[in-house]
């Protein structure tokens, strides 16, 4: 198991991990929010703009999870996702799983998915990109735990047209940047992602979403209450 990455602390900010974290649109959302932060991965990260250690995040959480402040947890979407299913793919489904790591370790959390997964997900809040300005109707859905919770906000009404899916994006139109999608610069303007490439854009939490829930945290005072 690799070690977490030494860094350097300001006084008084919390710290994070961000557990299945890929490019980091989550991290950077909460880094806005107050956060120093720590991510976890399977894979090679080399775009993550913060510390990382690459390991398998579920058993990194068991070993190292009480170490930090609050945990997000990403576990990867595939396994619910529409475009998977109908491609035939299979992935693991590590919800579960996660979420045991998650209680295991005594600190507040959020476990993140797409809406294929919202059935074994438990009272979630559902975020939308124009909640927060987005051109774009990203919905992601999120589990807490541990004595954090989350009011929903008010869904705002989807007025503007959603581009086809990898069909190039009309003026007044929202992009949907999933699959082999074009514009990968305008993804990253709406999405807030400059650093991303397309495979980090097609699957990231934009991080306009975790700042809010990152504030919302701080917030609530939270912070230093085990589950």
């Amino acid at each position: 198991m690799a070690q977490p990455t030494p860094i350097r602390r300001v006084a008084s900010r919390p710290r994070l991990l961000d557990a299945f974290c890929c490019q980091g649109g989550a991290s950077m959302g909460y880094h806005l929010a107050g956060f120093d932060i720590v991510g976890v991965d399977l894979a090679p990260q080399p775009r993550y703009p913060f510390p990382f250690v690459q390991a398998d995040a579920v058993e990194f959480i068991r070993e190292h999870g009480a170490e930090f402040d609050f945990i997000h947890a990403s576990p990867p979407c595939q396994h619910d996702s529409d475009c998977q299913r109908i491609r035939g793919n299979t992935h693991p489904d590590l919800i579960a799983p996660t979420r045991a790591a998650l209680e295991s370790v005594g600190r507040p959390w959020v476990i993140e998915n797409v809406r294929g997964a919202l059935h074994k997900l438990r009272g979630p809040v559902m975020l939308c990109g124009p909640m927060f300005g987005l051109e774009t109707y990203r919905h992601r859905y999120f589990e807490t735990g541990g004595l954090f919770e989350l009011s929903q906000l008010a869904h705002p009404v989807h007025t503007a047209p959603q581009a086809k899916m990898g069909r190039p994006i009309p003026p007044g139109h929202f992009g949907q940047f999933v699959g082999n999608f074009s514009g990968v610069a305008l993804a990253r303007k709406v999405m807030g992602v400059p650093w991303m490439n397309r495979d980090g854009i097609r699957e990231c939490i934009p991080p306009a979403y975790t700042q809010w829930i990152g504030r919302s945290f701080l917030a609530a005072g939270t912070l230093g209450r085990a589950a």
